[in-house]
Order: C-alpha cells, then structure tokens, then sequence
C-alpha cells in the first residue's frame, strides 16, 4: 500500500498554489499600503513560549500542540499560533529600538491537533498582521480598516464585522466572578467542555460553539455592562475611529477570542459563506500585557490572524472570481531530432529565460509528433523544430501553435521575432 499523507494534512498542487500566491501578493500589497514589514519566524519554539503566553486553561496547550522533547530533555513545540512568536521575537532583538510602533506580518504553517474538518487541518496556514508599541485606539481602527480592504481586494464582500470588549486585569477578574456565580444554578444544561471551562476560565463559555451552550448565554451577565471607565472610554474611541472609516460593525457582548492574552478589543470577521458555526474568516484584538507575560517589558499591542485554507474554501466558491488559477503557459516549446539538436535546444532555452522567457523543452527521445502533441498539451505560444538542417544553416522556423502561422529567423535574431510576435498576439 502506498503511502498517503498524514491525517489533517493536504497537499497544495500545482493549479492550486497559483491562487495561493495571488493571495500572498495581495498580501504584500495591501498592507505594504500601511508601512507593514514582513517576519519570519521559526516554526519550532520552546513550549514554554505559548504555555505562558496562549494560557495553561486553553484547549490549545491542554488538548492541540504538537510537542516533543530534544536531545536535553527540554520541551519544544511546533507553534499552534503566530502573535506569541511575534512578541518573542520583539522582545528578543530589541525591536522596539527602531520604531516607536512596529507593524509586522507573517505567512506561514501552524500545527494544532484537533480534529480536522472542512477547512480547517491539523497543518494550517495562517496570514498573522501585528501592531506593536501603542494603546491608541486608532491604530486598532487602521489594523481593521487593513484587514477589510485585504478582503475586499480578494473581492470578498458577503462579511460583517463584530467588535467587542473583554475588558481589562482591573474590571475583568469582578466580571469573571459574577458571571462564574451566573452559570451555577444551570451548569447541569451545559455541555461538558463547558463545565470545565467554568472551572479555569468561565469567558470561554462564550466561544462554545454547541447550540444548547449558545441558547443560554443570554441568561449570563454581559461584560459590557461590568467594564470600568477606561475600558469603556476606549471601546468607545475605537467605535468612534471606525465610524471615521466608514466601517460597518456589529457590537457583539458574547464575542471573546480563545486565547487569554487578549484584553480590551476583539473583532472578527465573520462570513454566512462559511456556515452557521465555523464562520470566522479573521479574528483579533488586543493583547498588552502579553510582552510582560513572556518576561518582557510593557508593550501595548493589537493584531488578528486569518486561516489561509478559509479563504481559499470562500475564494473559491465564488463562481465569478478574477484571479488566474491557470499553468504558466511557455513562450516557447523546442523539438529536438537528435542529440545534437537536444543540445542546440539547451543553448537557445538558456539564452531565452536569461531573458525572462518560459521556455520548455522535452529531454526524452520521443518522436517529432509526440513532441508536439506535449507542446499542444503544455499551450505553448510557439513552437521551433531544431534538426540536421538547422543545425547547419543557422536558420529556424518558429511556428505559431494557435493558428499554424509560420516565419523565419535565426538564433540571433530569435529573441527578437518572439518579443515582435507576442506583442501581436497580445
């Protein structure tokens, strides 16, 4: 039996990653657009990093990383999540030497055992924007107005926008307590994943995502309503800074993120295109005290993730998205008679892509016809048959595959009658 890959793992496959790499440009375009730099992070980190930094209560660290010890004994894992590593890296190399504010993403894979379902893997990919060095509020704004035109660039329009507030280390530890007493009298009517949560982290409560947990969350108090005046104060500037964007949102009491170094914002954007319960196409917020978490000094920060495989699984089911998902397409198919011509062939591609040209050749000692019907298969441009003849003349006759059209050039002059053609093709 052969071997396949590893469950909650997937191949990317040529036809595929085109779409893919329209997506990373994107990426690069847009939010070059708001001063953001691009980091790279290793994809092993000390276990330590995320039991600190995601939280000991979250199912991430009980139930999803993949952890493994080295040759000393120590723990290491390959990193569940990006904002953690983010930080560390801050913290590590002094970043905050060059920038008051550092604005920072990341593309790249992420490993949680969970159980895998449509679009979502135990190998994801995951696009991680991050904003370092200030509390305002209005750098939360921008971060979001960011991330909206990223999707509307993808012309991704059916989403709506939730915010909320999770409070802070003054006014959140009161709330907890009272909303821990709440679900008492009814904890025998949640589900078990529930009743455990109440125990190590009552807030996540909200995050469940069972029907019978959902139905009753509104007979718990709201956070919003136990906020204390400076929390209040900023959720209240945020709102005022989306408005200025011109930003639809939704205030949603119940949205909280599933990690615990978030603090006061948190937003999502969520699509119907996705389904009733795994709908969030990007989530985030604000995590201030996460650099202090990690043995690192006070560093006000706030950033989002978004799933790499979701917006494929959303990208393409829209039916009338603009984006090549096709091969590349050769300029040039060279056919070969013999050996001699097969190594002809070798110096005229070379000279052609030292130009920027795709240009294919087939190495096997197949037949002229065969080797046409590959430049057929490959929809080359044009195609140019190398024998004795040509050999010894120096002349060549490139063929136009659409329409048979033929004309006449030499290896010097090639580069130049290709260049004159396509632009008559285009």
């Amino acid at each position: 039996m052969s071997i396949r890959s590893i469950k909650g793992t997937h191949d990317i496959l040529p036809g595929e990653v085109e779409l893919w790499q329209q997506i990373e440009s994107t990426i690069r375009q847009v939010f070059g657009l708001y001063g953001f730099s691009e980091i790279r992070t290793p994809i092993l980190e000390w276990t330590e990093l995320f039991s600190r930094g995601v939280g000991q209560a979250t199912d991430i660290v009980q139930k999803e990383m993949y952890s493994l010890k080295d040759s000393k004994g120590r723990s290491i894992t390959l990193r569940p999540e990006g904002t953690a590593s983010i930080v560390r890296a801050h913290i590590e190399h002094s970043l905050g030497r060059s920038a008051s504010v550092n604005r920072l993403y990341y593309i790249g894979p992420m490993f949680r055992h969970e159980r895998p379902q449509k679009g979502r893997y135990r190998q994801f990919h995951q696009l991680g924007v991050e904003m370092l060095g200030s509390k305002n509020p209005a750098l939360e704004a921008e971060l979001i107005e960011a991330a909206i035109r990223f999707l509307e660039k993808l012309e991704v329009n059916e989403f709506e926008l939730l915010v909320n507030s999770v409070g802070d280390a003054n006014c959140r530890p009161i709330y907890i307590e009272k909303l821990s007493s709440a679900m008492i009298p009814i904890l025998n009517h949640f589900c078990d994943g529930c009743n455990k949560r109440h125990k190590t982290n009552p807030m996540r409560v909200f995050d469940c995502k069972n029907s019978d947990c959902k139905s009753l969350l509104s007979q718990l108090p709201k956070l919003s309503d136990h906020l204390c005046h400076n929390c209040q104060e900023h959720h209240k500037e945020l709102l005022d800074w989306l408005d200025l964007y011109n930003l639809s949102y939704r205030e949603d009491p119940s949205l909280v993120r599933g990690l615990d170094y978030y603090a006061r914002t948190t937003f999502e954007v969520v699509s119907k295109e996705l389904g009733p319960t795994q709908n969030a196409i990007l989530g985030g917020g604000r995590y201030d005290d996460l650099s202090i978490m990690l043995g690192g000094k006070a560093l006000p920060a706030c950033g989002f993730g978004l799933g790499l495989e979701r917006l494929v699984m959303l990208l393409t089911s829209k039916k009338n998205i603009d984006i090549d998902v096709s091969f590349p397409i050769p300029v040039l198919f060279l056919v070969h008679l013999n050996s001699k011509a097969l190594r002809k062939c070798v110096h005229i591609a070379t000279q052609l892509r030292n130009q920027g040209h795709y240009v294919s050749i087939d190495f096997e000692d197949r037949s002229l016809r065969s080797q046409m019907r590959i430049a057929n298969r490959l929809q080359s441009l044009f195609s140019c048959v190398i024998g004795d003849e040509e050999l010894t003349t120096g002349k060549l006759t490139v063929k136009r595959m659409h329409d048979g059209k033929k004309f006449n050039t030499n290896e010097k002059d090639l580069i130049h009658t290709l260049k004159k053609e396509i632009r008559a093709i285009l």
